[in-house]
């Protein structure tokens, strides 16, 4: 099983030393086959042996393994993994390879699944690839599904395609996802992921989920939720990510956060997580004060945008920017870093509307971390259906699908307007007064851990500034390796790849050896200030609706406009529902 990575600008794999989150689908299929091998699923006189790659760490070197096959003396399956639309191309490049060893390839994912999903006909990367004699896989891999799998290429008999779009399985039961610890080693060091939860209710337009793993939420059991911990604990595993796309929409959250505290109280287990949650997440009751007692410190929310316009016209419904800063409040009281993705190029954008709604955002909500996505029609979303029915130019290139690059054209802004907003919001929200602000309220919390966000603001930046990538998919030390070129694009001459390679490894250490001291001793004077403790800002300042009406993100927009009066009606019914229960009383 190889989990793919994809191509740089220069179509080199990016690949590093040690990468930063470890592949939930490499987890959840180890997991699985793991299961299938206990059960014999081959019969009682078949072993079957398993090798897992993250090629975000680990180099993949297809004829090293056809070699180790081949003097084996065994059959083999080559399963490319959890493989996304920008991942489609390598994965498609490491498959030639041990196609022409005929060995059987499979390939999996949510690109595959997502256009399985959405489309009427297969796309083309995909009609080239079946002629290849590549076989898909469309769907999830429980309810034993791998072992008809495995019985089909141990009898040279793989179809051309398993589709279990229609046929979504339950999670209860099913198998730890859990990777071998030579994967942690390659990562941040103790770090995992898993889910709990797949499918979403909401209607997004651009997101993929809701049309892969469906609307309707499938949960894991507290039980299963104990077995991984124990299992991952077993080996020195204690920091997850909890990969469901909203864990606020799990209605086993409660239960779920009981067990995570019985163990950290009661068994004294040290572990942490991070977990995803939409905007309204603080309404449900005692939800944050739980979450973070089962050891979640860090959150990410879904803001995706602070102008109603463009959450409506996404069909982003559910977020509300009247309770944005209430919610970000709450997590900052519970002592939680606080993520937000936050998406551009809507419609209604331009490349001033979004540097102004970058200087509320850092004005006026007690957010941590931003992080910058393009608006992209991902193969699988409505977005990307849409634009295809219509005819409508995207970039053929799928290996630009990472949300780091722009692949369609903007209805306002030029292309060059498009790509200098996306930059320049990095670099206004990463500014020096600004991490200097959010050092500063964090330094003023108890719990606030102003070195931690120092570090994380640090990564999140100089990922996107120097090393060219989203801080989702970097890393500590680029490998790059002059033979493993994209197809098509030519082998470089050693004296012209290793002397611009060496050349970019001290350029861009020595750039962010240089940034990140100066921005550490502004953090030392940070914590030096006599007035640290009571330190505030208009962001900290508790909401109540008064104060919440003449925020700049209520009144720079007409949704925003519409959305301050809409909250003031529904606060004056509430009122109105209490005085009259009082008179009813």
């Amino acid at each position: 099983m190889i989990k793919p990575t994809h191509y740089d600008d220069d179509g080199y794999p990016i690949q590093w030393l040690r990468s930063a989150i470890p592949s939930n689908t490499l987890a959840c299929l180890n997991g699985l086959a793991e299961a299938a091998i206990e059960r014999k699923a081959l019969g009682p006189d078949v072993r079957i042996h398993l090798h897992t790659y993250d090629e975000t760490n680990t180099r993949v070197k297809p004829a090293k393994i056809i070699r180790m096959i081949r003097q084996s003396g065994g059959k083999a399956l080559i399963g490319l993994v959890g493989v996304q639309s920008n991942q489609f191309p390598r994965a498609v490049d490491l498959a030639q390879k041990f196609l022409k060893a005929d060995l059987p390839v499979a390939i999996g994912g949510f690109h595959v699944s997502g256009c399985m999903s959405m489309l009427k006909e297969m796309p083309q990367e995909m009609v080239d690839a079946q002629k290849m004699g590549i076989t898909f896989f469309a769907g999830e891999a429980e309810d034993l599904r791998l072992d008809d799998v495995f019985r089909h290429a141990y009898a040279g008999e793989l179809k051309p395609i398993y589709n279990f779009m229609s046929d979504l399985p339950s999670l209860d039961g099913e198998p730890t996802p859990i990777l071998p610890s030579k994967h942690i080693q390659f990562t941040a060091g103790s770090h995992s992921s898993f889910d709990l939860g797949r499918g979403c209710p909401f209607q997004c337009s651009f997101c993929t989920i809701i049309n892969v793993q469906g609307r309707k939420s499938r949960f894991r059991s507290a039980d299963d939720l104990e077995r991984i911990i124990r299992d991952n604990y077993a080996q020195k595993i204690n920091r997850f990510f909890i990969t469901d796309d909203n864990f606020a929409r799990n209605r086993h959250w409660e239960e779920l956060f009981d067990r995570l505290i019985y163990l950290r109280e009661e068994e004294g287990f040290d572990i942490k997580f991070i977990i995803q949650v939409d905007t309204l997440c603080h309404r449900i009751k005692n939800f944050i004060e739980k979450a973070t007692r089962a050891g979640v410190n860090r959150v990410f929310i879904g803001l995706e945008n602070i102008n109603p316009d463009n959450l409506m016209a996404a069909k982003k419904r559910q977020n509300k920017i009247t309770e944005y800063r209430e919610m970000l409040l709450a997590w900052r009281d519970h002592g939680a870093t606080t993520y937000a993705g936050y998406i551009i190029g809507f419609p209604g954008d331009t490349k001033e509307s979004v540097l102004r709604d970058i200087e509320i955002i850092k004005k006026e909500l007690p957010l941590d971390l931003l992080e910058f996505f393009f608006l992209t029609p991902l193969p699988g979303s409505e977005d990307h259906k849409v634009l295809l029915e219509k005819g409508i130019w995207m970039d053929p290139d799928l290996n630009k699908y990472d949300l780091n690059h722009r692949v369609s054209h903007h209805p306002v802004m030029s292309d060059a307007e498009w790509e200098d907003a996306y930059r320049s919001a990095w670099d206004s929200y990463y500014s020096m007064d600004h991490v200097t602000t959010v050092l500063r309220r964090a330094a003023a919390h108890p719990k606030g851990r102003p070195g931690n966000k120092l570090f994380l603001m640090m990564w999140f930046w100089l990922m996107v500034r120097y090393e060219g990538v989203h801080p989702l998919e970097g890393g500590y030390f680029r490998i790059k390796v002059r033979t493993d070129r994209r197809s098509g694009l030519p082998i470089e001459n050693p004296l012209v790849f290793y002397p611009r390679y060496l050349t970019e490894i001290v350029s861009k250490h020595w750039a962010i050896v240089s940034n990140v001291a100066r921005f550490y001793w502004r953090y030392k004077a940070v914590k030096r200030a006599p007035d640290r403790k009571t330190y505030t800002d208009l962001a900290l300042t508790p909401v109540d609706q008064d104060n919440q009406q003449d925020l700049s993100m209520m009144t720079e927009t007409r949704g925003g406009q519409e959305a301050v009066a809409k909250a003031k009606r529904d606060a004056e019914l509430r009122q109105t529902g209490k005085d009259r229960a009082k008179v009813v009383g």
